[in-house]
């Protein structure tokens, strides 16, 4: 079953998790390379990959993020596929056609890998927003098997814009070029502007997989200097709880 979910600006905010698991072993490393350092103890890092699902007083219904997808997803190689969003959605009361808009926080395989299914748009009815800059730089898999077959489903955005009611996206690049958050009144999604809570501690702590790791911890500690002085509540796509008031 889903997380409870939150109201905020009227919006009905409902957590998704798609999948529990710790990085396979394609891409494992050490805590203190994955992190460096943090002075992280050496013990597996177990995930929770969580979409958002947003449903505003109108009834229109916006999914941030996609999960890890299926077993043959781009994600297939290091991580717990496949995920289970589409059950999650169920639970929430909402099938895949319900779904006016994804928001893409960005390409990586565990965030955008099930926007996609049987070669086609997994969420017909919908538009999927995406920062310019992640299209621009995206190449390999994703761009075959996850960009080209939504391709004519994009609403491709730059900076920050309203893409629905109440829901505005704002780019935050570092992790990825074209990372961005998604705002709904106080709440903040943040997709991978944060991975592990070491980092709201001390948001200079790199990860590894950013893709540059100097502007991601720019970004992520003026981003969250922003959001502590509004009192935000962020909404993680990796914490084991997915609501942490800051």
């Amino acid at each position: 079953m889903p997380h409870p979910p939150r109201t905020v600006a009227g919006a009905e905010v409902t957590p998704l998790c798609d999948a529990v698991g710790p990085l396979g072993h394609a891409i494992r490393r050490p805590m203190a390379e994955t992190f460096p350092g943090a002075a992280l103890a050496e013990e597996p890092w177990i995930l929770h990959f969580h979409c958002y699902l947003i449903r505003d007083p109108a009834g229109r219904v916006t999914l941030v993020d996609t999960g890890i997808g299926a077993t043959d997803s781009p994600a297939s190689s290091w991580a717990p596929v496949p995920g289970a969003l589409e059950d999650e959605l169920a639970a929430a009361g909402v099938t895949p056609d319900d779904v006016d808009v994804v928001i893409l926080t960005h390409l990586h395989s565990d965030h955008a890998g099930g926007a996609v299914a049987d070669g086609g748009p997994r969420f017909g009815n919908a538009r999927y927003v995406l920062q310019r800059a992640d299209l621009d730089a995206v190449r390999g898999e994703v761009l075959d098997r996850v960009v080209t077959p939504i391709k004519d489903r994009l609403q491709v955005v730059e900076g920050d814009q309203e893409v629905a009611p109440g829901v505005r996206v704002h780019l935050t690049a570092g992790h990825t070029p074209g990372h961005q958050i998604v705002r709904v009144g106080e709440l903040a999604i943040t997709g991978d502007l944060v991975l592990h809570p070491v980092q709201l501690t001390d948001p200079a702590i790199p990860y590894v997989y950013d893709d540059d790791q100097d502007r991601a911890a720019a970004t992520r500690a003026e981003v969250l200097a922003g959001l502590r002085a509004e009192r935000a509540i962020l909404a993680t796509a990796h914490f084991p709880e997915p609501f942490l008031p800051l």
